[in-house]
Protein backbone atom coordinates (compact mmCIF):
# COMPACT_ATOMS: atom_id res chain seq x y z
CA UNK A 1 0.00 0.00 0.00
CA UNK A 2 1.33 3.77 -0.89
CA UNK A 3 1.68 6.67 1.93
CA UNK A 4 -1.15 8.05 0.44
CA UNK A 5 -3.11 5.26 0.73
CA UNK A 6 -2.30 4.62 4.27
CA UNK A 7 -2.35 7.90 5.79
CA UNK A 8 -4.76 11.07 3.93
CA UNK A 9 -3.37 14.33 5.01
CA UNK A 10 -7.24 14.76 6.31
CA UNK A 11 -6.22 11.78 8.50
CA UNK A 12 -3.34 13.09 9.82
CA UNK A 13 -4.25 16.51 10.44
CA UNK A 14 -7.17 14.89 12.87
CA UNK A 15 -4.21 12.58 14.37
CA UNK A 16 -2.33 16.09 15.26
CA UNK A 17 -5.10 17.39 16.97
CA UNK A 18 -6.86 17.23 20.30
CA UNK A 19 -9.43 14.35 19.30
CA UNK A 20 -6.37 12.19 17.58
CA UNK A 21 -3.75 13.11 20.65
CA UNK A 22 -5.75 11.87 23.29
CA UNK A 23 -6.72 8.51 21.00
CA UNK A 24 -3.22 7.88 20.48
CA UNK A 25 -2.19 8.44 24.07
CA UNK A 26 -4.99 5.51 24.81
CA UNK A 27 -3.09 3.48 22.25
CA UNK A 28 0.15 3.64 23.78
CA UNK A 29 -0.94 1.79 26.70
CA UNK A 30 -2.38 -0.93 24.81
CA UNK A 31 -0.64 -4.21 23.77
CA UNK A 32 -0.65 -3.15 19.80
CA UNK A 33 0.31 -6.76 18.79
CA UNK A 34 -1.58 -7.77 15.62
CA UNK A 35 -3.34 -10.58 17.11
CA UNK A 36 -5.29 -7.72 19.08
CA UNK A 37 -6.01 -6.07 15.48
CA UNK A 38 -9.50 -6.90 15.35
CA UNK A 39 -10.77 -5.96 18.95
CA UNK A 40 -8.80 -2.65 18.92
CA UNK A 41 -10.60 -1.17 15.49
CA UNK A 42 -13.82 -2.48 16.76
CA UNK A 43 -13.30 -0.61 19.97
CA UNK A 44 -12.02 2.51 17.93
CA UNK A 45 -14.51 2.49 15.59
CA UNK A 46 -17.18 3.07 18.23
CA UNK A 47 -15.30 6.31 19.10
CA UNK A 48 -13.93 7.63 15.20
CA UNK A 49 -14.86 7.38 11.47
CA UNK A 50 -13.09 3.74 10.28
CA UNK A 51 -10.34 5.79 8.78
CA UNK A 52 -9.21 7.45 11.24
CA UNK A 53 -9.74 4.33 13.35
CA UNK A 54 -7.14 2.67 11.24
CA UNK A 55 -5.23 5.62 10.79
CA UNK A 56 -4.69 5.65 14.84
CA UNK A 57 -3.58 2.19 15.36
CA UNK A 58 -0.90 2.32 12.61
CA UNK A 59 0.52 5.62 14.00
CA UNK A 60 0.33 4.10 17.60
CA UNK A 61 2.77 0.97 15.95
CA UNK A 62 4.70 3.27 14.10
CA UNK A 63 5.14 4.97 17.26
CA UNK A 64 6.28 2.09 19.49
CA UNK A 65 8.30 0.74 16.42
CA UNK A 66 9.99 3.65 16.21
CA UNK A 67 11.26 4.28 19.06
CA UNK A 68 15.32 2.81 19.22
CA UNK A 69 15.50 5.34 16.46
CA UNK A 70 13.76 8.20 17.82
CA UNK A 71 13.90 7.33 21.82
CA UNK A 72 11.91 9.62 24.06
CA UNK A 73 10.53 11.82 21.09
CA UNK A 74 9.02 8.96 19.27
CA UNK A 75 5.69 9.11 21.20
CA UNK A 76 5.15 12.39 20.04
CA UNK A 77 6.03 11.91 16.60
CA UNK A 78 4.48 10.94 12.89
CA UNK A 79 5.60 8.69 10.58
CA UNK A 80 5.36 6.21 7.63
CA UNK A 81 6.23 2.76 6.79
CA UNK A 82 8.47 3.92 4.78
CA UNK A 83 9.79 7.09 5.62
CA UNK A 84 10.37 5.29 9.48
CA UNK A 85 12.69 2.50 7.88
CA UNK A 86 14.67 5.42 5.53
CA UNK A 87 15.60 7.24 8.48
CA UNK A 88 19.34 6.98 10.16
CA UNK A 89 20.12 5.59 13.05
CA UNK A 90 20.32 8.34 15.47
CA UNK A 91 23.95 8.35 16.23
CA UNK A 92 24.37 9.51 12.62
CA UNK A 93 21.89 11.80 12.27
CA UNK A 94 23.34 13.64 15.00
CA UNK A 95 26.80 12.62 14.36
CA UNK A 96 26.41 14.30 10.54
CA UNK A 97 24.87 17.45 12.01
CA UNK A 98 27.49 17.68 14.60
CA UNK A 99 30.24 21.17 13.76
CA UNK A 100 26.85 23.07 12.21
CA UNK A 101 26.14 25.20 14.80
CA UNK A 102 24.95 28.30 13.66
CA UNK A 103 25.18 27.61 10.09
CA UNK A 104 22.51 27.67 7.21
CA UNK A 105 21.50 24.55 6.25
CA UNK A 106 19.01 22.91 3.52
CA UNK A 107 17.25 19.44 3.87
CA UNK A 108 16.91 17.92 0.16
CA UNK A 109 14.30 15.73 0.26
CA UNK A 110 13.87 15.96 3.75
CA UNK A 111 11.02 13.20 3.84
CA UNK A 112 9.12 13.11 7.41
CA UNK A 113 12.08 15.22 8.83
CA UNK A 114 14.66 13.53 11.09
CA UNK A 115 17.42 14.70 9.22
CA UNK A 116 16.23 18.47 9.82
CA UNK A 117 15.55 18.33 13.25
CA UNK A 118 19.26 16.73 14.37
CA UNK A 119 20.64 19.44 12.37
CA UNK A 120 18.32 21.94 14.19
CA UNK A 121 19.11 20.64 17.60
CA UNK A 122 22.44 21.22 16.84
CA UNK A 123 21.69 24.79 16.60
CA UNK A 124 21.94 25.51 12.82
CA UNK A 125 18.99 27.37 10.79
CA UNK A 126 17.66 24.68 8.70
CA UNK A 127 15.07 24.47 5.94
CA UNK A 128 13.52 21.29 4.38
CA UNK A 129 12.68 20.47 1.16
CA UNK A 130 10.43 18.24 -0.13
CA UNK A 131 7.62 17.34 -2.90
CA UNK A 132 5.44 14.71 -1.54
CA UNK A 133 2.59 17.22 0.71
CA UNK A 134 2.12 14.12 3.05
CA UNK A 135 5.45 14.27 4.09
CA UNK A 136 5.94 17.96 3.60
CA UNK A 137 2.82 17.71 6.48
CA UNK A 138 4.29 15.49 8.68
CA UNK A 139 8.09 17.42 8.71
CA UNK A 140 6.36 20.63 9.77
CA UNK A 141 4.36 18.67 12.43
CA UNK A 142 7.34 16.61 13.35
CA UNK A 143 9.67 20.22 14.03
CA UNK A 144 6.19 21.77 16.01
CA UNK A 145 6.17 18.53 18.03
CA UNK A 146 10.03 18.92 19.14
CA UNK A 147 9.16 22.93 19.81
CA UNK A 148 11.94 23.86 16.99
CA UNK A 149 11.45 26.54 14.00
CA UNK A 150 11.90 24.77 10.95
CA UNK A 151 10.37 25.92 7.36
CA UNK A 152 9.80 22.86 5.23
CA UNK A 153 9.03 23.96 1.68
CA UNK A 154 6.74 21.85 -0.52
CA UNK A 155 9.29 21.99 -4.24
CA UNK A 156 10.41 20.43 -7.00
CA UNK A 157 14.44 20.07 -6.29
CA UNK A 158 14.92 19.54 -9.70
CA UNK A 159 13.87 22.81 -10.94
CA UNK A 160 16.56 23.86 -8.38
CA UNK A 161 16.98 24.88 -4.78
CA UNK A 162 17.51 28.18 -2.86
CA UNK A 163 21.10 29.49 -3.27
CA UNK A 164 23.26 30.72 0.11
CA UNK A 165 23.40 27.85 2.25
CA UNK A 166 26.62 26.75 4.34
CA UNK A 167 25.33 23.36 3.95
CA UNK A 168 23.44 20.92 2.35
CA UNK A 169 22.41 17.49 3.09
CA UNK A 170 20.87 15.48 0.30
CA UNK A 171 18.67 12.15 0.84
CA UNK A 172 17.36 11.34 -2.43
CA UNK A 173 14.99 7.82 -2.28
CA UNK A 174 17.26 4.38 -2.96
CA UNK A 175 13.92 1.97 -4.25
CA UNK A 176 11.66 3.24 -6.81
CA UNK A 177 7.61 3.20 -6.10
CA UNK A 178 7.52 -0.67 -6.25
CA UNK A 179 10.66 -1.31 -3.35
CA UNK A 180 12.75 -2.19 -5.78
CA UNK A 181 16.53 -1.00 -5.05
CA UNK A 182 18.02 1.60 -7.48
CA UNK A 183 21.54 0.61 -8.10
CA UNK A 184 23.17 3.21 -9.89
CA UNK A 185 23.14 7.11 -8.43
CA UNK A 186 21.48 8.38 -12.16
CA UNK A 187 18.82 6.44 -11.03
CA UNK A 188 18.42 7.77 -7.54
CA UNK A 189 15.43 10.08 -7.21
CA UNK A 190 16.30 12.66 -7.87
CA UNK A 191 19.30 11.76 -9.61
CA UNK A 192 23.02 12.33 -7.82
CA UNK A 193 23.95 14.45 -10.87
CA UNK A 194 21.82 17.29 -9.35
CA UNK A 195 24.42 18.26 -7.18
CA UNK A 196 25.95 19.16 -10.15
CA UNK A 197 24.86 22.47 -9.64
CA UNK A 198 24.29 23.23 -6.15
CA UNK A 199 26.64 25.77 -4.32
CA UNK A 200 27.79 25.19 -0.78
CA UNK A 201 30.77 24.89 1.92
CA UNK A 202 29.70 21.70 2.59
CA UNK A 203 27.70 19.11 0.22
CA UNK A 204 26.71 15.71 1.75
CA UNK A 205 24.91 12.74 0.42
CA UNK A 206 23.78 9.96 2.16
CA UNK A 207 24.22 6.58 0.03
CA UNK A 208 23.52 3.10 0.19
CA UNK A 209 26.44 1.54 1.92
CA UNK A 210 26.81 -0.85 -1.06
CA UNK A 211 27.39 1.95 -3.71
CA UNK A 212 29.90 1.59 -6.45
CA UNK A 213 32.70 3.92 -5.96
CA UNK A 214 33.46 4.14 -9.82
CA UNK A 215 29.93 5.66 -9.87
CA UNK A 216 31.19 8.49 -7.12
CA UNK A 217 34.34 9.62 -8.75
CA UNK A 218 33.41 12.09 -11.17
CA UNK A 219 32.08 13.81 -8.26
CA UNK A 220 35.41 13.72 -6.20
CA UNK A 221 35.51 14.50 -2.83
CA UNK A 222 34.93 11.91 0.49
CA UNK A 223 33.18 8.69 0.25
CA UNK A 224 32.63 7.89 4.20
CA UNK A 225 31.62 4.98 5.18
CA UNK A 226 29.76 4.85 8.84
CA UNK A 227 29.68 1.85 11.17
CA UNK A 228 27.72 2.22 14.34
CA UNK A 229 28.76 -0.55 17.47
CA UNK A 230 30.15 -2.83 14.03
CA UNK A 231 27.09 -2.23 12.26
CA UNK A 232 27.73 -1.06 8.73
CA UNK A 233 24.83 1.34 8.38
CA UNK A 234 25.35 3.61 5.51
CA UNK A 235 27.80 6.17 3.13
CA UNK A 236 28.16 9.61 2.79
CA UNK A 237 29.56 11.37 0.08
CA UNK A 238 31.54 14.56 1.75
CA UNK A 239 32.14 17.29 -1.31
CA UNK A 240 32.13 20.81 -1.90
CA UNK A 241 31.37 22.67 -5.08
CA UNK A 242 34.48 24.57 -5.35
CA UNK A 243 36.24 21.59 -6.12
CA UNK A 244 33.20 19.31 -7.39
CA UNK A 245 34.59 17.49 -10.51
CA UNK A 246 38.21 18.63 -10.56
CA UNK A 247 40.69 15.89 -11.02
CA UNK A 248 41.42 15.38 -7.51
CA UNK A 249 40.99 11.71 -6.78
CA UNK A 250 37.92 10.11 -4.91
CA UNK A 251 38.86 8.99 -1.28
CA UNK A 252 37.48 6.70 0.98
CA UNK A 253 37.01 6.94 5.11
CA UNK A 254 36.00 4.56 7.58
CA UNK A 255 33.98 6.14 10.68
CA UNK A 256 33.18 3.99 13.90
CA UNK A 257 30.89 5.21 16.07
CA UNK A 258 30.79 3.99 19.73
CA UNK A 259 29.61 4.47 23.54
CA UNK A 260 33.25 6.03 23.51
CA UNK A 261 32.80 8.16 20.81
CA UNK A 262 33.81 8.92 17.06
CA UNK A 263 36.81 7.54 15.63
CA UNK A 264 37.82 7.46 11.67
CA UNK A 265 40.20 5.89 9.66
CA UNK A 266 41.80 7.12 6.67
CA UNK A 267 44.41 6.08 4.46
CA UNK A 268 47.84 7.53 4.74
CA UNK A 269 50.11 4.52 2.65
CA UNK A 270 50.05 2.38 0.62
CA UNK A 271 51.06 -0.76 2.74
CA UNK A 272 51.96 -4.26 1.68
CA UNK A 273 50.66 -7.08 3.94
CA UNK A 274 52.08 -10.43 3.40
CA UNK A 275 49.70 -13.57 3.13
CA UNK A 276 51.09 -16.46 5.86
CA UNK A 277 49.30 -19.43 7.64
CA UNK A 278 46.66 -18.92 9.92
CA UNK A 279 48.22 -17.61 13.15
CA UNK A 280 46.70 -17.61 17.08
CA UNK A 281 43.67 -15.49 16.02
CA UNK A 282 41.49 -14.44 13.46
CA UNK A 283 40.61 -11.01 12.78
CA UNK A 284 37.40 -9.71 10.74
CA UNK A 285 37.89 -5.96 10.75
CA UNK A 286 35.02 -3.95 10.56
CA UNK A 287 32.80 -3.79 7.93
CA UNK A 288 33.07 0.24 7.23
CA UNK A 289 36.78 -0.56 6.77
CA UNK A 290 36.18 -3.65 3.97
CA UNK A 291 33.85 -0.64 1.78
CA UNK A 292 36.62 1.90 2.46
CA UNK A 293 39.18 -0.10 0.75
CA UNK A 294 40.99 -0.13 4.16
CA UNK A 295 42.07 -3.87 5.35
CA UNK A 296 45.68 -3.72 4.41
CA UNK A 297 45.97 -0.74 6.50
CA UNK A 298 44.22 -2.31 9.30
CA UNK A 299 46.52 -5.66 9.24
CA UNK A 300 50.01 -3.26 8.76
CA UNK A 301 48.53 -1.16 12.26
CA UNK A 302 47.64 -4.46 13.50
CA UNK A 303 51.42 -6.30 13.05
CA UNK A 304 48.73 -9.11 10.79
CA UNK A 305 49.13 -11.11 8.14
CA UNK A 306 46.42 -12.35 5.02
CA UNK A 307 45.09 -15.70 4.41
CA UNK A 308 44.18 -14.51 1.15
CA UNK A 309 44.82 -11.27 -0.61
CA UNK A 310 41.11 -10.97 -1.93
CA UNK A 311 39.71 -12.08 1.34
CA UNK A 312 38.85 -9.89 4.43
CA UNK A 313 40.04 -12.15 7.38
CA UNK A 314 43.61 -11.13 8.66
CA UNK A 315 45.31 -13.50 11.78
CA UNK A 316 48.06 -12.23 14.37
CA UNK A 317 49.60 -13.91 17.07
CA UNK A 318 47.98 -11.90 20.20
CA UNK A 319 44.26 -9.72 19.23
CA UNK A 320 44.56 -6.10 19.38
CA UNK A 321 42.82 -3.36 21.48
CA UNK A 322 40.68 -1.78 19.16
CA UNK A 323 37.11 -1.33 18.47
CA UNK A 324 37.45 -1.88 14.69
CA UNK A 325 37.89 -5.51 14.57
CA UNK A 326 36.17 -8.73 16.25
CA UNK A 327 38.80 -11.61 17.44
CA UNK A 328 38.34 -15.48 17.59
CA UNK A 329 41.80 -17.79 19.28
CA UNK A 330 42.06 -20.55 16.47
CA UNK A 331 42.54 -23.85 17.92
CA UNK A 332 43.42 -24.82 14.95
CA UNK A 333 42.82 -25.47 11.15
CA UNK A 334 43.09 -27.59 8.21
CA UNK A 335 42.76 -28.01 4.72
CA UNK A 336 39.04 -28.60 3.88
CA UNK A 337 37.89 -32.15 3.97
CA UNK A 338 34.47 -32.83 5.45
CA UNK A 339 35.39 -36.51 6.76
CA UNK A 340 38.48 -35.43 8.18
CA UNK A 341 36.67 -32.21 9.87
CA UNK A 342 33.82 -33.98 11.11
CA UNK A 343 36.46 -36.47 12.82
CA UNK A 344 38.47 -34.39 14.21
CA UNK A 345 35.20 -32.10 15.74
CA UNK A 346 33.76 -35.50 17.18
CA UNK A 347 37.06 -36.07 19.05
CA UNK A 348 36.92 -32.59 20.46
CA UNK A 349 33.66 -33.91 21.56
CA UNK A 350 31.47 -30.94 19.64
CA UNK A 351 28.21 -31.13 19.73
CA UNK A 352 27.46 -27.62 18.48
CA UNK A 353 28.61 -25.26 15.63
CA UNK A 354 28.75 -21.96 14.67
CA UNK A 355 29.54 -21.45 11.18
CA UNK A 356 31.27 -18.35 9.27
CA UNK A 357 32.66 -17.89 5.90
CA UNK A 358 34.28 -15.62 3.44
CA UNK A 359 35.93 -16.98 -0.05
CA UNK A 360 33.50 -20.40 0.14
CA UNK A 361 30.74 -21.81 -1.86
CA UNK A 362 29.41 -24.10 1.31
CA UNK A 363 26.68 -22.36 3.15
CA UNK A 364 26.47 -22.70 6.68
CA UNK A 365 22.90 -24.60 6.83
CA UNK A 366 24.80 -27.07 4.31
CA UNK A 367 27.86 -27.63 6.20
CA UNK A 368 25.89 -27.70 9.60
CA UNK A 369 23.74 -30.72 8.08
CA UNK A 370 26.63 -32.54 6.36
CA UNK A 371 28.40 -32.83 9.84
CA UNK A 372 25.59 -34.18 11.35
CA UNK A 373 27.02 -33.74 15.41
CA UNK A 374 24.23 -33.95 17.18
CA UNK A 375 26.07 -34.71 20.54
CA UNK A 376 28.94 -33.81 22.43
CA UNK A 377 28.80 -30.54 24.73
CA UNK A 378 31.51 -28.42 23.41
CA UNK A 379 31.17 -25.60 20.85
CA UNK A 380 33.10 -24.06 18.19
CA UNK A 381 32.97 -21.60 16.05
CA UNK A 382 33.64 -22.75 12.16
CA UNK A 383 35.14 -20.51 9.72
CA UNK A 384 35.28 -21.33 6.06
CA UNK A 385 37.90 -19.43 3.98
CA UNK A 386 41.32 -20.03 1.51
CA UNK A 387 44.46 -19.57 2.36
CA UNK A 388 46.24 -18.86 -0.77
CA UNK A 389 43.55 -19.43 -2.86
CA UNK A 390 42.98 -23.19 -1.19
CA UNK A 391 40.06 -24.03 0.73
CA UNK A 392 40.29 -24.12 4.35
CA UNK A 393 38.76 -24.39 7.62
CA UNK A 394 39.50 -22.84 11.26
CA UNK A 395 38.57 -24.73 14.03
CA UNK A 396 37.80 -21.17 16.45
CA UNK A 397 36.76 -20.97 20.26
CA UNK A 398 33.28 -19.01 19.98
CA UNK A 399 33.26 -15.38 19.86
CA UNK A 400 34.26 -14.00 23.27
CA UNK A 401 33.57 -9.96 23.68
CA UNK A 402 35.98 -7.58 24.83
Amino acid sequence: MSERGALSLAALDWLAGPAGAAVLDELAGDDLSEMHTLALLTRLRKQVAPELAGAALAMARLRQKAVPKFGELAPRLFFTPEALEQASDPHIRRYRAAGSHGQTALDVCCGIGSDALALAQAGAAVTGLELDPLRVAIARYNAAACGLTIPVEQVDVTHGIPSGADLIFYDPARRDASGQRLLHVDRYQPPLALIRGWRAGRILVKLAPGVDLAQLRPYGGTVEFISVNGDLKEAVLRCDSATMGTPAPLTTRATLITPDGVQHWQRDRLPQVATAAPRAWLLEPDAALLRAGLVQDAAAAWDATLLDESIAYLTTDAPPATPWARAWRILGWLPFHLKKLRHTLRAQQVGHITVKKRGSPITPEALIAQLGLTTGPESRTLVLTRLRGQPIVLICADYQPA
